[in-house]
């Protein structure tokens, strides 16, 4: 049976270190920035960067975006890039 969004989403948070929710939920800044981390996309020190600034990083190291464009990744992540998200994940 193929995953469903909230799948994917848990799958994502527990190859990161962070835990599954019970509630259907977008990622937490703090989630984008340790998914930032596993695919290695620098967010630098201090503050955190906007959430479309981190899924943009995170869709360009994935191969999802030609660039890193905030612009882009304004939205939260649909379900092809969740999955492409998981499977590098899986790789790493």
């Amino acid at each position: 049976m193929a995953k469903t969004v909230d799948d994917l989403r848990d799958e994502i948070r527990e190859a990161v270190g962070r835990y599954e929710r019970v509630e259907s939920t977008a990622f937490t800044k703090e989630a984008l920035a340790a998914i930032c981390e596993a695919v290695d996309y620098d967010i630098g020190a201090g503050s955190l960067p906007s959430k479309s600034r981190m899924r943009a990083g995170i869709l360009w190291k994935v191969g999802e975006l030609p660039e890193d464009d905030p612009e882009r990744a304004s939205s939260a992540f649909r379900k092809a890039e969740l999955a492409a998200i998981a499977t590098a994940l899986r790789r790493e």
